[in-house]
């Protein structure tokens, strides 16, 4: 039988209520390098080259390059990450007069 566990509170799913499922994808970023920073000494198709052959001797690309993960969550830790997916403590500020 098949039975669906929150992966946040750890309860056991009902089958027959809902059940939420969070993708997340996680992807390293590179900004180009300026135009007036660029070195014009780089071969570009032997720098492609070179990573394309690291690829195929490792294992496939590493978390701190990609990452897919996927979680099963019940309806009241859904409502909770709804309201703070990156979970970051609330902290309140105070606005106090400049006295």
């Amino acid at each position: 039988m098949i039975h669906y566990t929150c992966d946040s509170c750890k309860r056991e799913i009902d089958l027959e209520g809902l059940r939420y499922s969070v993708k997340i994808e996680v992807n390293a970023t590179l900004d180009p390098i300026a135009e007036d920073e660029a070195d014009d000494d780089r071969d570009h198709l032997l720098e492609v080259q070179e990573i394309l052959e690291q690829l195929e001797t490792s294992d496939g690309v590493g978390d701190d390059v990609h990452l897919e993960a996927r979680y099963d969550l019940c309806p009241d830790c859904c409502r909770k990450f709804r309201l703070n997916p990156l979970g970051r403590e609330s902290i309140k500020q105070f606005d106090f007069s400049k006295n």
